[in-house]
């Protein structure tokens, strides 16, 4: 039996002007440092912080490691 499947997907974004998001507001940031701290997300935190502040894109910032922001003991 010889039968070819055909499957048709349409892409998510045909049609769609793709393009690069608005930046984050301070009143956003803010808002998202508070919800960390009250959640007690330490780590999630000093990411969020750490991004911001130094403008990491999230795949610099998923390919950090700790030795490289580090001198000897200190971070």
């Amino acid at each position: 039996m010889n039968s070819i499947a055909t499957y048709r997907h349409q892409p998510w974004n045909k049609g769609k002007a793709v393009r690069q998001k608005a930046p984050l507001r301070v009143r956003d940031i803010w808002a998202i440092r508070v919800r960390l701290q009250l959640a007690e997300k330490t780590r999630d935190l000093a990411l969020f912080n750490l991004a911001i502040d130094s403008k990491l894109r999230v795949c610099d910032l998923t390919k950090l490691r700790v030795r490289d922001i580090a001198h000897g003991e200190h971070v």
